[in-house]
């Protein structure tokens, strides 16, 4: 009788869990199918796809285009075709630009390997793509040796102007060095003491641009010298003295503006304005002067704008400077981290008395890529010479929005805005009900899993106690971390209404730095507790081959200490070392800590470019997670094959062991091994709908892990039940003599309940074992009633 009422019970439990299971997966595939309905209705995207054509991108708004190409969706040419001038190969060059000769200086040469002619496509004065006549250039010069000659420049201007030309149309080969001797020799051109040619002049304003290509890390190593804030001087002097022209190059344009001595009426205001085009160069037409403006006016196509207060000066003329970047202006305390074009303005005037000075207002529309970043603040700034920096001393941040950024200074010079970005991460949303039950669910039943192991430990007497309560701590403290902590609390201040509302003060980089090393600390111990639970799952293993394989032999001496200290030190030693490793490797970087966890969620980094060979997450997480994984399902298997599902006729133990209690036994090994694990790797299909399919199964199966552990093992064994009866006869006598109701109509009532769970044979032995007396005097009275109803 009470095999068979442990039998019943068993059974009872296993349709309690498959409720369970059943419940939780019938919510995961209802909630897949509305996912899949809702995705039907998608309303289609305002861009189609491949809109912009020719490598170009969808960007604030239009079409941004490469060089080569223009247009609304980049479909017209914009570059002159291969051709060949005498001897010399050129290549495909856009408008604009000056195209080095594939032909290069030989080795024996001072200038190996550099080209030796260099030619100019442009447009003609009908708007027409045309190449100009090659120049060709000496591979005996070099521009270190043309650097030497710079006490020649008022005699042979042009010809060391044209060498700088070609020896910097290659940009790909210049080094800190050339940098350095080209921004020297420009430098002195446009020194006005050195009397240079006004072509040699134009020609150097092209040199300049062809630097402005240069690779910003070169730049940086060639900032250490005083010769750009020399050319930067000289630029602005020569700002002054083109006579109301402009030279318009790919990263530069020069404005002049003169005043007339005889003119009795002297201007209010200047305003110079850069449009938008359709590609991040400056083009020709591209920029624009009023000289009787009272105010900034920006429109839609303004991508810069500056105006200066003149009412109360005496001009004689007034100049401006567009850098297309800020290599020039290389600064001790800015460093920047994007590629995002920051123009640099320059405003310069020549008046005759010195004492006055124009008041300046100034608008930057910022170009970035909106959706991947998001503009977090900015700072209004000038450049000034005698710090060799950016100051803001002067110079005033108004009402801004995203689009539009306002400055105000109180002098002339170099200015700027300093703009820091913020990554436009796509926080996800909270964990939905599915998860948000699961680890509940999970989170109790480890709870009283760990309480039932430690109280009924000396009555039960089974070594296997320290295990299971090591596995289930690491796994309800992964769960509480995982509930209440992997969501970065980033997600609830990232939004910014207002950009001027921040204070004017030069950020250290374009890429604001948030830490939070709250996050960073919740992702570190959830790296170390679901590597210690995953730990913990392949040492049960281990030690249940010992009990179960090895029958015979005895565990090996101090086997719970030296299992404790592989199951909370080892990943101790990997969480710790990852750590280290990725610190060391980028400690000069303040977001070094995107390099260990997301940004997103509060766990590990997944590396943008899809290096997962340097990824933390592969070999700090999943090599030693599949390892582990790997070792449990050879152990599940010989366990289950030789043990479980063995019928050995010599042993009349086997011959007794129902079909029940081998399925339950079997449920039992694959939860404490983490066998449902597996389903992370059936969720790296390519396939959409695959995927999201094990992506339920794998959140309803594990997230309700600890659930089953309770249930396989602290409901099912024997200590747990009887302890469950006390409670229950002691809950029912207790409302017994709470409750004063009337005699006969609850005895009925019992009576019919127990008549009808005489029907369940298993339901019956349960009610019997629980209250042996009250259904053996209800029964009396039932038979006593019937006898009476049938006299």
């Amino acid at each position: 009788m009470a095999f068979c009422r442990r039998c019943d019970l068993r059974v009872l439990v296993a349709i309690v869990c498959g409720l369970l299971t059943t419940i939780v997966f019938g919510m995961s595939i209802w909630r897949i199918m509305m996912r899949i309905k809702r995705g039907t209705y998608a309303p289609p995207s305002s861009i189609p796809i491949a809109f912009c054509r020719n490598g170009g991108t969808w960007e604030n708004g239009r079409c941004i285009c490469t060089e080569e190409w223009k247009g609304l969706r980049c479909t017209m040419e914009n570059f002159c075709k291969n051709s060949t001038y005498q001897n010399f190969t050129f290549p495909r060059i856009p408008v604009g630009r000056y195209g080095s000769s594939l032909q290069k200086c030989n080795e024996k040469t001072l200038n190996a390997g550099h080209p030796i002619a260099t030619r100019l496509c442009n447009l003609n004065e009908n708007g027409e793509i045309t190449l100009e006549e090659a120049i060709i250039g000496s591979c005996n010069e070099n521009l270190e040796s043309l650097e030497k000659q710079i006490d020649k420049i008022s005699v042979a201007s042009q010809n060391i102007s044209t060498e700088a030309l070609i020896l910097t149309s290659d940009v790909s080969k210049l080094t800190p060095e050339n940098i350095t001797s080209a921004a020297n020799v420009v430098g002195q051109i446009f020194n006005s003491s050195r009397n240079a040619s006004s072509e040699a002049k134009l020609v150097a304003v092209t040199t300049v641009s062809n630097l402005l290509d240069v690779n910003e890390d070169v730049f940086q190593e060639a900032s250490a010298d005083n010769t750009f804030a020399t050319l930067i001087e000289q630029m602005e002097a020569y700002s002054l003295s083109l006579g109301n022209k402009t030279v318009v190059e790919p990263n530069i344009a020069i404005q002049s503006v003169n005043f007339s001595s005889e003119s009795t009426v002297q201007p209010t205001g200047i305003r110079f304005t850069v449009r938008k085009g359709t590609s991040n160069s400056l083009i020709s037409g591209s920029t624009s002067v009023s000289t009787s403006a009272d105010s900034l006016d920006p429109d839609a196509q303004t991508e810069l704008q500056i105006w200066l207060n003149t009412s109360k000066i005496n001009l004689q003329s007034c100049g401006f400077v567009v850098y297309q970047n800020n290599k020039l202006f290389q600064s001790k305390t800015f460093t920047t981290k994007t590629n995002f074009s920051q123009k640099i303005i320059s405003g310069t005037i020549n008046k005759n008395e010195k004492n006055q000075s124009p008041s300046v207002e100034m608008v930057f529309r910022p170009q970035y890529k909106s959706k991947e970043f998001q503009l977090h603040s900015y700072a209004c700034v000038y450049w000034n010479f005698s710090m060799k920096d950016w100051d803001t001393n002067g110079c005033y941040k108004e009402r801004s929005t995203n689009e539009l950024l306002r400055c105000r200074c109180t002098h002339t010079t170099n200015f700027a805005v300093l703009m820091t970005f913020k990554e436009g991460y796509t926080y996800p949303e909270s964990l939905d009900t599915l998860s948000n039950i699961g680890c509940a669910l999970s989170i109790i039943g480890l709870v009283l899993t760990i309480i039932f192991q430690i109280v009924t430990r000396k009555v039960r007497k089974t070594s296997i106690t320290w295990v299971l309560v090591s596995l289930c701590i690491s796994m309800l403290i992964f769960n509480l971390l995982f509930v209440f902590g992997i969501e970065n609390s980033n997600k609830n201040d990232n939004n910014i209404s207002n950009v001027s509302s921040t204070p004017n003060i030069i950020p250290h980089d374009d890429l604001d730095s948030n830490p939070n090393p709250t996050c960073t600390a919740i992702a570190i111990l959830l790296h170390y507790f679901l590597l210690a639970t995953f730990t913990w799952t392949g040492l049960s293993a281990a030690q249940l081959y010992f009990l179960l394989i090895r029958t015979m032999k005895p565990l090996p001496q101090r086997f719970i200490m030296f299992i404790s200290l592989i199951g909370w030190g080892l990943p101790a030693v990997v969480v710790s070392m990852t750590v280290g490793i990725i610190f060391s490797h980028n400690k000069n970087d303040s977001r070094w800590y995107l390099k260990y966890r997301k940004e997103e969620i509060c766990w590990l980094a997944i590396p943008k470019n899809n290096d997962y060979i340097t990824s933390p997450l592969l070999w700090s997480f999943i090599l030693p997670v599949t390892i582990i994984l790997l070792s449990n399902v050879i152990i599940f298997i010989i366990i289950v094959v030789q043990v479980l599902w063995k019928n050995n006729q010599n042993l009349t133990s086997t011959k007794k062991v129902s079909l029940i209690k081998k399925i339950l036994s079997t449920l039992s090994i694959a939860v404490i091994f983490g066998i449902t694990w597996i389903l992370a790797y059936l969720m790296l299909i390519g396939d959409d709908v695959i995927r999201t399919v094990f992506s339920y199964m794998f959140c309803s199966f594990n997230t309700t892990q600890g659930l089953q552990i309770f249930i396989l093992y602290t409901v099912r064994t024997k200590t747990f039940q009887n302890e469950a009866s006390k409670v229950l006869k002691s809950l029912s006598s207790s409302s017994g003599r709470l409750k004063s109701l009337p005699p006969m109509t609850p005895l009925r009532l019992r009576v019919r309940m127990y008549n009808m769970l005489r029907s369940l044979p298993v339901l019956n032995e349960r009610f019997r074992l629980l209250e042996p007396l009250v259904v053996t005097q209800e029964t009396t009275l039932s038979e006593s009633d019937q006898a009476n109803a049938d006299n």
